[in-house]
């Protein structure tokens, strides 16, 4: 056997709790996996009480993370802190001094991923993160190892829980947006604000990631087109769904021959799709490869448990290379460091998708062929159209389409047009769609 390995860990909240809990219970499993015994030796965490009562006499426990980080007898450091700030600064600081790092902090490796990974390359270290994309499902590994044989074609992924769950009770119960984010607040599932989950940032974060691992890119967040949740209505989800579609928040990631898409934003699946039943605050990633067709991952986002299962696989893949010559490992972002392509990323107004776009008009003849002659001009092609009755005594009626694959700027010069038009009232609702075939 070799040398037990020495784990510090900064921060033992909700994920650092169920990291521990998932190590200590399965260490004997864990050993015979990595041949070798896999200790937490040392835990940072401000609330002192906290950290005592979970690790008990089992651990040193301290309020600084800079003590863990510098101790000489710490072999792999796992931040679950999460943030960019502190986070960031006690990471380099474990790589300057030569520990291997685990961390499930999106947010942090989407910003400042390309800066950290240098880091570590520089010193012929290893930052594993699996737990920051999909929580316990093994996304990342999948797309660095297990697909490595495939050019891969695209990523669609509902990788934020809380916006599931929110868009489910939507559906289900017919709720607006407001009270669905009410009832996750109640349940826990949304934080108190919910900004980052609602508006799409937590999703683009891991999007980010995913997509520097299969394209071979580096990490561009800046770049990702970024729409939430929050001004989709309870009539565009039930239109959606009389047409065939579910309306779900969706990262996609998609390669063009002009460059790369990277996108969230609500999108309208095929109802028969796998992915569209995802409900609730589960997650599931769609990857396409040229030689492997569609695979789907699915499971927990989040939680303690599930994300403890992804950091503690990472300190086993750390422990066994612990020994084996550096350039034999598995690259952080899965291509070789000095071979990242630097296509570019498209900017929003050149992706291609269908979409659905809903308009109020006025009940008269001649109003539809003003609106098909503009999208005709604009080179747009209709795959379906549905006209609801008015209302009695109403004059208005909601018009949805359907397009056929087109350009986005093509689409915005068209609802310009429409919505100048004196039979239209208020905007026109566009959203895109994806066949995901």
């Amino acid at each position: 056997m070799m040398k037990s390995i020495n784990v510090g860990l900064l921060g033992i909240g909700t994920v650092g709790g169920g990291t521990y809990a998932v190590l200590t219970r399965n260490q004997e499993e864990i050993s015979r996996r990595a041949g070798c015994a896999i200790t937490m030796k040392m835990v940072a965490d401000k609330d002192l009480a906290r950290a005592r009562r979970i690790v008990g006499a089992a651990a040193a426990v301290t309020a600084d993370g800079h003590e863990v980080v510098r101790h000489p007898d710490i072999d792999i450091v796992v931040e679950l802190i999460g943030g960019t700030g502190i986070a960031r600064d006690l990471i380099l600081e474990a790589l300057g001094r030569g520990k291997h790092v685990v961390t499930a902090n999106k947010a942090l490796l989407a910003q400042h991923g390309n800066e950290i990974f240098a880091a570590a390359q520089e010193r012929d270290l290893m930052v594993a993160f699996e737990g920051a994309v999909g929580g316990g499902i093994p996304i990342i590994k999948s797309l660095r190892e297990g697909l490595a044989a495939n050019r891969i074609e695209w990523i669609a992924g509902i990788i934020n829980g809380t916006s599931n769950f929110i868009l489910s009770e939507m559906r289900e119960k017919g709720a607006g947006f407001a009270d669905a984010l009410k009832e996750a607040q109640r349940l826990g599932y949304a934080e108190a604000d919910p900004t980052f989950d609602v508006e799409g940032v937590d999703a683009a974060h891991k999007l980010t990631i995913m997509a520097a691992i299969a394209f071979g890119i580096p990490m561009q967040f800046p770049a990702v087109h970024v729409e939430g949740i929050a001004k989709l209505t309870r009539e565009d989800i039930r239109y959606a769904e009389e047409l065939g579609y579910r309306i779900k928040l969706l990262g996609m990631a998609k390669r063009r021959a002009a460059g790369i898409e990277l996108r969230v934003h609500p999108t309208l699946i095929p109802s028969r799709r796998l992915i569209a039943s995802v409900e609730g605050v589960m997650n599931a990633v769609m990857v396409k490869g040229d030689a492997v067709g569609q695979t789907l991952f699915y499971g927990a986002g989040a939680g303690a448990e599930p994300t403890g299962s992804a950091v503690v696989a990472d300190l086993l893949d750390v422990a066994r290379t612990l020994t084996a010559d550096p350039e034999h490992r598995v690259p952080h972002l899965a291509f070789q460091p000095d071979r990242l392509s630097d296509i570019p990323i498209l900017p929003v107004a050149e992706v291609e998708t269908a979409c659905y776009l809903r308009m109020r008009v006025q009940d008269r003849p001649g109003v539809l062929a003003d609106v098909t002659r503009i999208l005709a001009d604009c080179g747009i092609s209709i795959e379906a159209m549905v006209q609801k009755e008015p209302h009695a005594g109403e004059e208005q009626v909601d018009i949805i389409m359907l397009t056929h694959l087109t350009v986005e700027k093509q689409v915005d010069a068209a609802i310009a047009r429409i919505e100048r038009l004196p039979v239209v009232s208020g905007g026109v609702t566009r959203i895109r769609l994806e066949e995901l075939n």
